[in-house]
């Protein structure tokens, strides 16, 4: 029986990519876990503009319409904890009681920034000017591309959607290329939740298709990515050069202390 690859998201739409790509189990070998479709370039400038086109209406939203989704979005992961953490265990090769603890950290950030997109603050400040108050609000940037890299595939992700959806903005979302499944996982609960279409797309693929392609387009206001230090500094590069925002997060690492007597 042939089944069809996992497709990306765009504008509302699940939509085949160019290509695919299986998503083979590190652990075992033997287990094919699905087929992931890949973006090509176009199809990432299409997700851009779809959420470049949601983004002057969603801003607008109400912190209430806001809340809902992201707080819908946080119920479903907590209540599919085990099945998220078993899906993660088996595309990356953690153990399944980490596994399964990040996933309740994932349904947690959901709900947190559900809460925060109530607590939209501004400041007022008193001028040296008789008469005169100064006013400073903080607004949405636009759409934010979010990359993600392979070892907290749902974290992480997590950790960057909510608040850019909590805050106005619409996102473009390119996971790691090993760790689709947990990535789709979280995609399908997000477009389920009642977002309007292009607020939030995803966009698997390559870095070279579909990393480049949100870095580099003109309508992305802003990038959050996490991974390699050479990967982020030629994305800091290319976004100062053009005056977008960034957020880079780069070259993390955990060291592990193997004793002698460690039982191997």
């Amino acid at each position: 029986m042939t089944v069809d690859p996992f497709p990306n998201y765009i504008a509302g739409t699940w939509t085949a990519g160019r290509d695919a790509a299986p998503n083979i189990n590190p652990s075992d070998l033997s287990d094919t876990i699905g087929d992931y479709a890949r973006a090509s370039a176009c199809q990432t400038a299409e997700a851009i503009e779809a959420a470049a086109t949601a983004f002057p209406k969603w801003r607008t939203t109400s912190p209430l319409v806001r809340f809902e989704a992201l707080d819908r979005i946080g119920s479903e992961i907590l209540a599919r904890v085990d099945e998220l953490g078993d899906m993660l265990a088996r595309e990356e090769g953690k153990t399944l009681p980490e596994a399964t603890a990040e996933a309740h950290r994932a349904g947690h950030l959901f709900k947190y920034f559900a809460a925060e997109a109530y607590r939209t603050t501004g400041d007022i400040y008193q001028s040296l000017r008789s008469g005169v108050s100064l006013k400073v609000l903080r607004e949405p940037i636009g759409v934010v591309g979010v990359i993600t890299p392979w070892n907290f595939p749902l974290a992480i992700p997590a950790w960057k959607i909510a608040p850019a959806l909590a805050y106005g903005n619409t996102v473009v979302f390119k996971p790691a290329e090993l760790v689709p499944g947990s990535a789709w996982m979280m995609s399908d609960i997000i477009a389920r939740a009642g977002l309007p279409e292009g607020v939030f797309n995803l966009v698997m693929g390559t870095g070279r298709d579909v990393g480049e392609a949100i870095v580099a387009h003109p309508k992305v206001s802003g990038v959050t990515f996490t991974g390699s230090t050479p990967v982020g500094r030629n994305i800091g590069a290319a976004l100062f050069a053009r005056g977008a925002k960034m957020q880079l997060e780069m070259g993390g690492k955990n060291p592990l202390i193997v004793l002698d007597d460690a039982d191997l």
